[in-house]
This record gives C-alpha cells, sequence and structure tokens, in this order.
C-alpha cells in the first residue's frame, strides 16, 4: 500500500513539475470581428478578411491606430504581420492616449516594422515622445530577420522594467526603461501625408496572442545582445556583468574635479536631481567655474553621457585630456565630441564642411550620419531641452562617435592621415595631439546651460 502511494504521489509531482510555469496564451484577436479593439487618432481604414486584420494607407490622415480596449503591464506579446513595400509601421506596447498628452494622441513604446535600407525592424521607438530607444544599429545581427514582402513573426517579452524583441526567432532589442508600466497595444497604419503614391497600400495582422501569467518561467534567453538603459544614475545587473561603472553617481562630486586644481569647482556647477548642471555664463569659455575632469585616466573604453541642451548652447564632451597642454585661458586641450544647438549656435557655420557641429570631432571631422538617413544625413538629435545621449568609443587607435545609437563619427589616430588632418586645425599648435595613449574625460564650460546624467563608462 505504501508503494503505491509513493508512486501516485511521485507521478503527481512530475505532471506538476512539467506543467509547472507554463503561461496561457490568449488570443487578442478572435479572426471574425474587432471585439476587444477601438480606433483612435488617425481615419485609415481598418478591416477583416480571411482571418487577418488589414490597415490600409489614406492620404490626408495623421497616423492610426487599431488599440485594445484593455490596458497591459507585464506581459509577452506575439503576433505576425506583413507590410507592403515602401511603408513604415509598428505595433504600440504599454501605450496611452490622454487628454493632457497633445489632444489624446497616442504615445508610448513602438515595435517597430521598418521596410526601408535602414533596416530598423524589431527596434524600439518612443511614438511621439522621446523618439529612437532601441535603433537596431545597436544590434546589427538582427538587421538581417526582416523579410520584405512576406510574413514576419514578432515576439515581445515586456516584463517590469525590460522590453526584448525576437524577429522571426531572431534576437534583437534589449531594451531598460521604466518610464510606462502599463497601457494598450495598437496597431499602427502610419501617415502618408499627401503621398498618393503610396495611398492604398496595407499592412496585415493576423494569430496576434498574448501571455500575461508566469512570464518569468517563459522568458527565452538573450545572450550576446547589447542592452541599453535608460535608468537614471544607475546600471542594471547586465552591465554590472559587462564591466560598465558609473562615473558619476548622480548626487556628489565624487571622482571629478576641476580641470585647473585638485577640487571640484565650487560655482558654475550644479547637481540637483540625478541632474548636474553647468550653469550659463554669458557664453565665455572657461570662464565661471571651469571645465571639470575625471579624477582618472583611460586608454580604452566605451563612454555614454545623456546630455540635454538649452537654446543656442555650445558644450562639449572631451577624451584624452591632457590639462598640461593649455596653459593659458580657456578650455582644457583633448579630442572633442562636439555639444551645440546646431540651428542657433554661430559655431555650426564655422570650421569646415561642418566639423563643429553636433556630434562632430570639433574641428576635424563632421558628423555624418548616413546610416540613419542616407539621403539626407540627417542626425537622430531628439531637439533642444531633450535628453540625447553621445557615446564615444575607443579602441586602441580606432575612435568612433555616437549620437542615439547611430554613429556619427569614426576615425584611426597616430597615421598621417589623422597627423596631417591635425595640422590644418586650431590643435596644431599642440604636439601630439590626440596620439596619447590615455587622458582625462572632460565636460566642458563654455558658458552655456547644459545638463548631464547617466554617465557610465566601460573600460575595455
Amino acid at each position: 500500500m505504501r508503494t503505491r502511494i509513493f508512486f501516485f504521489l511521485l507521478f503527481c509531482l512530475v505532471i506538476t513539475s512539467a506543467f509547472a510555469g507554463n503561461g496561457q496564451w490568449q488570443n487578442l484577436f478572435n479572426g471574425n470581428n474587432l471585439s476587444g479593439w477601438k480606433q483612435i487618432n488617425g481615419t485609415a481604414p481598418f478591416e477583416i478578411a480571411d482571418g487577418e486584420i488589414i490597415g490600409t494607407t489614406i492620404t490626408g490622415s495623421p497616423n492610426s491606430f487599431l488599440a485594445t480596449q484593455k490596458d497591459y503591464g507585464d506581459f509577452i506579446l506575439e503576433y505576425e504581420m506583413k507590410m507592403d513595400e515602401g511603408l513604415n509601421s509598428g505595433v504600440q506596447i504599454r501605450s496611452l492616449s490622454t487628454p493632457d498628452y497633445q489632444n489624446d494622441r497616442v504615445h508610448g513604446y513602438q515595435v517597430e516594422c521598418d521596410d526601408s535600407e535602414r533596416a530598423w525592424s524589431a527596434g524600439i521607438y518612443d511614438e511621439a515622445r522621446r523618439g529612437w530607444l532601441y535603433p537596431m544599429e545597436y544590434n546589427p545581427k538582427g538587421k538581417t530577420a526582416f523579410k520584405k514582402g512576406g510574413w514576419n513573426h514578432y515576439r515581445v517579452e515586456a516584463i517590469g522594467n525590460t522590453i526584448r524583441t525576437w524577429l522571426n526567432g531572431v534576437p534583437c532589442a534589449n531594451l531598460v526603461d521604466d518610464m510606462t508600466p502599463e497601457g494598450f497595444i495598437a496597431l499602427q497604419v502610419h501617415s502618408i501625408g499627401d503621398d498618393k503614391t503610396h495611398a492604398g497600400k496595407q499592412i496585415r495582422w493576423r494569430n496576434i496572442r498574448i501571455m500575461t501569467d508566469n512570464l518569468e518561467a517563459e522568458r527565452k534567453p538573450m545572450p550576446d545582445v547589447q542592452q541599453v538603459s535608460y535608468l537614471n544614475n544607475q546600471l542594471t545587473e547586465w552591465e554590472k556583468e559587462h564591466g560598465w561603472q558609473l562615473l558619476w553617481d548622480g548626487k556628489s562630486t565624487d571622482g571629478w574635479r576641476s580641470a585647473r586644481g585638485r577640487d571640484f569647482p565650487d560655482k558654475g556647477w550644479t547637481i540637483a536631481d540625478g541632474v548636474l548642471t553647468v550653469k550659463a555664463s554669458e557664453g565665455k569659455e572657461s570662464a565661471n567655474g571651469g571645465d571639470i575632469i575625471t579624477s582618472q585616466r583611460y586608454r580604452n573604453f566605451v563612454l555614454e553621457v545623456d546630455f540635454k541642451l538649452t537654446e543656442g548652447a555650445n558644450s562639449g564632451i572631451k577624451y584624452f585630456v591632457q590639462t598640461g597642454l593649455n596653459k593659458g585661458p580657456g578650455s582644457s586641450i583633448g579630442c572633442e565630441y562636439q555639444l551645440l544647438d546646431d540651428q542657433r549656435h554661430p559655431d555650426a557655420k564655422l570650421g569646415v564642411d561642418g566639423n563643429r557641429t553636433l556630434a562632430s570631432l570639433y574641428d576635424l571631422i563632421p558628423a555624418n550620419a548616413q546610416c540613419f538617413d542616407p539621403a539626407q544625413m540627417v542626425k537622430r538629435f531628439n531637439g533642444i531641452g531633450s535628453w540625447n545621449r553621445a557615446r564615444i568609443e575607443v579602441r586602441g587607435d580606432t575612435v568612433i562617435h555616437f549620437l542615439n545609437g547611430v554613429k556619427e563619427v569614426e576615425y584611426v589616430r597616430n597615421n598621417q592621415m589623422w597627423n596631417a588632418l591635425v595640422a590644418y586645425s586650431k590643435y596644431k599648435k599642440y604636439k601630439n595631439f590626440g596620439n596619447f595613449t590615455d587622458g582625462h574625460i572632460l565636460l566642458q564650460d563654455h558658458g552655456n546651460e547644459v545638463h548631464f546624467r547617466n554617465i557610465k563608462i566601460k573600460p575595455l
């Protein structure tokens, strides 16, 4: 009798273990009607045929959305999507439409569907808010997953402050952000303005399903995909495991000092609400609080700095800084990632071919965002008064500048071409400029108000 009871209990344990953690899928679309959905914002039509939701582009309409009537917080979402050539679309998640935000305009996270040469499908865009959060330049392998003109299978895991995507089984985006924890899911028909050549084209969705329980057990592994975090002045576990360090803790002056002294400046800089601000002082270079530098010197690294410009502002992020090169007034000398209001500051029109504009290697190499906009080379700039992210990668003599995840500058120093470039710049009087093996990292006081946060580094 005891033996039978033992085997019965063992059988129950095995069966329970086999099904433990298995979340249950729910269909968001029943294949027959739009029960549970509502259209908001634009007037592009949505209809049903052969078990598919079909959205059709029309002229004269803003972005149109077919949204779930229910909001979702943590979930795993899967769907298939097919889009006619030349269009742009996506699926909103954790999104909102409220009277107090641009008259009910839909805003929030969007999982991209991109038919262009840019190939950012399954990247994450912040619709009508902050712009691109995870452009697929962060994960070049994922850019090959999209099937033009065919059905594409998407998987989205939104759990806690992480949003991760897969496209046709290929890992794509790995985002950490805590701005919106809950909202509706919506299918987008993007506005085509008055472009009649794209009128009547279609986007199709099918097999839309969601899981909201036992999510941790259903998570898929995502190895070797770069994580991008927008948490303020804190590191994720992934970042810690991959060698990232905070260069600024968000509350003190630890790790920083004046470029002209041992202590942090006693004026010209403020710290409040997790933001480090250089104050305005009539646009004069290093004439108020002065530049600040890291206490340590760095050789090979990846540096990220979030910055917010005020109107007409000028500043910079410098690296390989040698504080002894400039003994006179003005800023300390180093290679500079330019921070500038290109539309309002006169420096944008000086120099050569725009080499003093935002994200350029100041006075040497102009920013060129060709991978973002091949036709016009438009920078992926979020605008004045909005947060933007500078990224500088140094691997030996190779240096790359990124702006909001998009490469703007790449150069190789310590060679004949580099030395010739320096010889025709304002830095020609500084011996060995740009060829130093290491140096301090500097935030510039150029007499204009600029804000910084999320300053972190990964030594290589």
